[in-house]
């Protein structure tokens, strides 16, 4: 079996498992991390100052933060991996979609489950030759969705420029 094929069929178990990684955001929404991120942002509105949250905070509150990790069934973190083991060892975002339904009100906890939306590969580029892996996030308040996410990146081999070192 090729390099290719193993690393495509790999991805299509991952795919087979669904949304399989979830974890819950470690803190409710709160006014003080709502306040912290406008203030970071240069960014301002009484709405947000006022128990809701900015729809774009929304990876926020599940972000593994510094001394946490991501499960260790996340998709996304286990196709990563089979990249790196296979040679493709440079990452690269390229694109972020997503979606809000509603804004976050202070109080709410909420849960992102992740599941692989697709591998697409190899692709040469100016970066070097390699996969484009998505993976889907979607966050939830109890059982209502409330975002989603397409988060796309470049796992590659990176092209060797003239004069550089290996």
């Amino acid at each position: 079996m090729s390099a290719h094929d193993t690393i495509m069929a790999e991805a299509e178990r991952i795919k087979a498992l669904g949304e399989a990684s979830e974890s819950k955001a470690p803190y409710a929404v709160n006014q003080a991390t709502i306040g912290t991120w406008l203030d970071a942002m240069g960014y301002d509105n009484e709405r947000f100052r006022t128990g809701e949250a900015p729809p774009s905070m929304a990876q926020v509150w599940t972000m593994p933060g510094l001394g946490r990790r991501r499960p260790d069934d996340d998709p996304l973190s286990r196709m990563m991996e089979v990249l790196t083991d296979a040679g493709y060892t440079a990452v690269l975002g390229t694109n972020c979609e997503q979606t809000y339904e509603r804004y976050l009100r202070v109080g709410e906890e909420l849960r992102v489950t992740t599941a692989l939306d697709s591998v697409v590969g190899p692709k040469k580029t100016a970066m070097g030759e390699g996969y484009f892996v998505t993976s889907r996030n979607t966050w939830y308040v109890g059982d209502e969705v409330v975002a989603t996410m397409l988060f796309r990146v470049l796992k590659f081999v990176p092209v060797q420029r003239k004069g550089e070192k290996p």
